[in-house]
């Protein structure tokens, strides 16, 4: 028996859209909770131990802040990332497939910080909202023939 029938429609929106945002928070959390352990068991079996500090109450408060600093920001740069490949995306088709001005959107959204970890609150790590490319920049000297020189911007007068 389909009880779906029998709600109002604007019931039925209503609970989808708990479904969708308890699911997303779901998703956002276990992903959390799973690239912390991921990145311990990729970094091999060191033996370092753990300091003193980490398990003093001002390391836990650090660990906690961390974790709460990360469920806030998280979500915030998973969404501009987002938004930055369907805007790259669209940049890559209408630019003629130029793949260049496509990477000019794409890495400073989707790279960058995504978790925050204690180093980043003491200041050890810089927090990067926008990513920075490997590649380095490159100079008028570096073009190719067949590519034109980009010209220096004049003041407007």
């Amino acid at each position: 028996m389909n009880v779906s029938v029998y709600l109002p429609l604007k019931r039925r929106r209503s609970l989808w859209a708990q479904v969708f945002v308890f699911s997303l928070v779901t998703i956002c959390s276990l992903a959390l909770l799973i690239a912390p352990v991921s990145a311990q068991e990729s970094s091999g079996a060191s033996n370092v131990p753990v300091s003193a500090n980490d398990a003093s109450a001002s390391g836990v408060g650090v660990q906690v802040g961390s974790a709460l600093a990360t469920i806030v920001y998280f979500p915030l740069k998973l969404a501009f990332a987002i938004g930055g490949g369907v805007v790259g995306g669209l940049a890559y088709g209408f630019s003629g497939f130029s793949e260049q001005t496509a990477k000019n959107i794409w890495v400073p959204s989707m790279y960058g910080t995504y978790v925050i970890t204690p180093d980043h609150l003491k200041g050890d790590k810089p927090i990067r909202f926008l990513g920075v490319s490997s590649e380095p920049a490159r100079e008028a000297s570096d073009y190719s023939t067949s590519e034109p020189v980009p010209l220096p911007l004049e003041p407007i007068r």
